[in-house]
């Protein structure tokens, strides 16, 4: 089949509207967030309403031997969204429909292209809650999520995308629907083939629906900030807290340059003092006096541990007001230029180690780096800034890119905590899990899509 047949017969299934082909228009669909990542031109962009026309999509590109890269709000940074040429980007948009939620059972059932936030919004009007929160929560679509195995600032306690999911329905590479998991809260018949698809990044099947578990409706959290003169410190009371067997709901660190940015930006003083060189925020949603005695634990561990600020409040606004402090560290770094984060995780005891490793990266390169990161679960995010104008200043932000995933790694760490392989840690992911693990990838995906046309060379290449 042509390309030119294939756009009509794609024209015909979905209608003329759905099927994208102007440069100008398909170009803005091409990319996620990461500016390192590859792209390449697509052949078209198109926007199926509902399972039928995703299926539609596949079988067309099947028989035309076309790639198909799968994409939701583009909100991602690790180009696992990103066009290759002459692909069709599949966009999930459209099936945005939170099909049932299912209170008696604590479950909900919804299509890839949810909103994050909307549908927290929604089930909370049930009582109900969704723990995965991407600090993009209020624009990325949750197939995105369930893509990458996205985390968030609550994974200290409720854990990454994947512990929230009990089943999907997934469309295979001949076009067949595929039902995974159950609606139980256990069930151990056949392989997890759930988790499998989780964290795929559209290279094995595209996400059309998905069965997730939801909570009670945690209690308005209490909030803790303290503040330490050495980032040493900081890192030792976290590590102090895990020892303790404390698990708040949140537990977040910046460092020096994350706050002086954030203060800045919101034009305010967190109280951390000007010799701050790290702050640790947590919450507990535990309620009343149960989070009263939780964050009496952390202040107590903190103060311990040197810290020249602890301080712990229930008073909700004033929380919200500490919190968006961490949440607005990348917002507020654009004022120095652009940003490219990282994504690093460490074990939990090496978190000073790896914001160490930072500032000496920093000086080397000649660039702002600034980290913030769950400190709860290890997983940093050094974000590195750098002027957009300048080639050079580029070529350094890529340099202290690589040497901080290389930081990480010799830590007994992983390249990616929450934000994913996709075209732009393809040589980390095989340094990380060696050769047998990209050998048993390699097969795995030639089992479900062995015309290789989801998101070829996302991940992982097929040929060595």
């Amino acid at each position: 089949m042509s390309n030119d047949a294939l756009l009509q017969r794609l024209r015909d299934q979905l209608g003329s509207g759905a099927v994208l082909t102007d440069a100008d228009v398909t170009s803005t669909y091409a990319r996620d967030m990461m500016p390192l990542a590859p792209v390449g031109k697509p052949l078209a962009v198109v926007l199926p309403a509902d399972t039928a026309g995703v299926q539609a999509v596949v079988r067309a590109c099947a028989e035309a031997k076309v790639p198909i890269v799968p994409r939701g709000a583009g909100s991602g940074l690790s180009g696992a969204a990103n066009a290759v040429d002459d692909c069709v980007v599949l966009v999930l948009t459209k099936l945005n429909e939170i099909v049932e939620v299912d209170a008696g059972n604590r479950l909900a059932v919804v299509q890839p292209g949810v909103v994050n936030l909307d549908f927290r919004s929604a089930v909370e009007k049930h009582g109900l809650f969704y723990p995965p929160d991407p600090s993009s929560y209020d624009w990325c679509t949750l197939g995105g999520n369930l893509s990458t195995n996205a985390g968030g600032l609550c994974c200290v306690k409720y854990g990454v995308t994947t512990d929230s999911v009990l089943g999907l329905e997934v469309v295979l590479a001949d076009g067949s629907l595929l039902k995974t998991g159950r609606r139980t809260v256990k069930g151990v018949a056949g392989y997890d083939l759930t988790k499998l698809f989780i964290g795929s990044e559209g290279t094995l099947g595209v996400i059309t629906q998905a069965t997730v578990a939801l909570r009670p409706l945690p209690q308005a959290p209490a909030t803790f900030v303290a503040g330490f003169a050495t980032t040493e410190a900081a890192g030792e009371a976290v590590a102090r807290a895990v020892r303790e067997g404390l698990v708040p709901s949140l537990l977040e660190i910046m460092d020096a340059a994350s706050i002086k940015a954030a203060e800045t930006y919101l034009n305010t003083d967190l109280g951390a003092g000007s010799d701050c060189q790290a702050l640790l925020l947590g919450q507990s949603d535990a309620g009343g006096e149960v989070a009263r005695r939780e964050l009496a634990a952390l202040e107590q561990i903190c103060t311990d541990c040197g810290a020249d600020l602890a301080y712990a409040t229930d008073d909700l606004e004033e929380g919200r007001m500490l919190l968006q402090a961490r949440r607005v560290v990348l917002t507020a770094l654009e004022t120095y230029g652009v940003w490219l984060t990282d994504d690093v995780c460490v074990p939990r005891t090496r978190i000073a180690e790896l914001i160490r490793g930072c500032e000496r990266i920093s000086e080397e390169v000649g660039l702002k780096i600034a980290v913030v990161g769950h400190a709860g679960d290890g997983n940093m995010h050094p974000t590195i800034v750098y002027s957009p104008d300048s080639e050079a200043e580029f070529a350094r932000a890529q340099q202290a890119f690589d040497e901080i995933l290389e930081v990480g790694l010799s830590l007994g760490g992983t390249v990616t905590g929450e934000h994913g392989v996709g075209k732009i840690k393809r040589e980390w992911l095989a340094r990380e899990i060696g050769p047998v693990g990209i050998r048993v990838h390699r097969q795995i995906k030639q089992a479900l899509d062995p015309e290789n046309l989801f998101n070829p060379g996302s991940m992982f290449s097929m040929a060595d």
